[in-house]
């Protein structure tokens, strides 16, 4: 079930933690997106907080100070591990159990908060100060092709005469990632090498990637899971959505080009992902619940294991995403980061939903941690292309940074801003 607005979504609710209140963070009271971390320079184990503000509460130390003694006593224990998995395993219940007592904590005008004011107050670190991981153990990683403007735009340019190919109305077409390759957020990435085939070249060659592009997605982390042989029905797989994430599927286009057919991505992208630290809950977005993608007349519609009423009513998020480029050069010169494009959760043609229907529908077995990546998230113009390779027309029409600089496709000391 797709959760509802509550109480912890009253956007008349200010915090104790005056930063949380001061209209410009991404982290106010609202939100609460879990992290796992630990003072930066320490040998501390890591372990699981929330952001609120400016400032991380420590989750694994307001247990030991018994403040999750409630309904939200299981999701408290499971605090305790060095990632969010135990937590992710539990469901629902207890996910909205500790989401609104973390609520009543935090509330300026909480009686909780006045009888608990010295745990609290002991538990908070300054964002700044912490060390931020990847916040879940992946064991798997599924990366989907979802937004129906970007696999349109990529076709063209590698499939003039037949952009989208038949099957893509009817399934929602991922691809096996590496897990491996994950990384967090601030990581350095290495263009990456393989076999390029140019088009002046008779055979292909072994080179350093020269299209290195990002792609702005969303990540999806399962929680609950099903047993092998055990589909999710659509109208059960919210239940198994813990939260979202940014997500950064690092591309080399040169290398993709040449291995993509017939089986599609490999070398080209399993070298690195990025994902951010911060997983917001499904449940802080129920505010941004939106229809799903309204499909054209004449469009198929899903099949009926792709589809509820539920889904179809609120089943898409409308979720603004920028993306912003900083060379090297900007860095020594201090010019702010250049934006390249907004687009929008909204223009996915499949629900994250309808994914993990489909991810499962074969009796495919997901587990607490696993990633499932949107796809680049694109819209109608190119004011809303998610990725490089999109705005610059395949490296034929160069962004010009305020340094003066051109980009066809990320260069070295190029810093990506999502």
């Amino acid at each position: 079930m797709i959760p509802s607005v509550n109480e912890t979504h009253d956007p008349n609710l200010q915090s104790w933690i005056e930063s949380a209140n001061d209209g410009k963070t991404d982290f106010p009271i609202q939100n609460l997106p879990y992290c796992v971390f630990k003072h930066e320079g320490t040998k501390e184990t890591p372990r699981v907080g929330v952001a609120i503000g400016d400032r991380i509460l420590d989750l694994a130390a307001c247990q030991r100070g018994g403040l999750f003694d409630g309904n939200e006593k299981n999701a408290g224990e499971a605090c305790l591990s060095a990632s969010l998995n135990a937590l992710m395993a539990l469901g629902p219940e207890d996910w909205s159990a500790l989401r609104k007592r973390l609520s009543t904590l935090l509330r300026i005008d909480s009686r909780d908060y006045r009888s608990a004011k010295t745990i609290l107050a002991d538990s908070l670190l300054p964002i700044n100060s912490a060390k931020l991981y990847v916040p879940a153990e992946i064991g798997d990683y599924t990366d989907f092709y979802a937004s129906i403007y970007h696999a349109t735009n990529v076709g063209k340019m590698f499939r003039p005469d037949q952009p989208l190919l038949p099957n893509y109305k009817y399934v929602p077409i991922g691809y096996h990632g590496r897990s491996s390759s994950i990384v967090q957020s601030g990581t350095t990435i290495v263009h990456p090498s393989g076999q390029i085939k140019r088009e002046k070249d008779e055979r292909p060659i072994v080179a350093e990637s020269e299209q290195l592009d990002y792609e702005l997605e969303l990540g999806c982390y399962i929680g609950g899971g099903n047993k092998l042989s055990e589909p999710i029905p659509i109208a059960k797989a919210e239940d198994n959505m813990f939260g979202l994430c940014l997500l950064n599927d690092w591309s080399a286009r040169d290398i993709q080009r040449w291995e993509y057919q017939p089986l599609g991505p490999f070398l080209a992208k399993n070298f690195a992902t990025t994902v951010s630290p911060w997983v917001v809950t499904m449940e802080a977005l129920a505010p941004f619940r939106a229809a799903a993608f309204r499909r054209p007349a004449g469009d198929p519609k899903p099949l009926p294991y792709l589809s509820s009423d539920e889904n179809t009513k609120k089943g898409g998020l409308k979720i603004a995403l920028d993306v912003f480029i900083k060379s090297k050069l900007m860095r020594a010169e201090w010019h702010q980061p250049v934006h390249l494009s907004t687009s929008n959760s909204s223009d996915l043609y499949w629900t994250f939903a309808q994914m993990v229907a489909h991810h499962t529908g074969n009796g495919c077995n997901l587990r607490p941690g696993d990633l499932l990546g949107s796809g680049t998230i694109s819209g109608k113009d190119k004011k809303s292309f998610g990725c490089l390779l999109e705005l610059t027309g395949g490296g034929k029409s160069p962004v010009k940074l305020s340094s003066g600089e051109l980009r066809s496709f990320l260069q070295d000391g190029d810093e990506v801003i999502f």
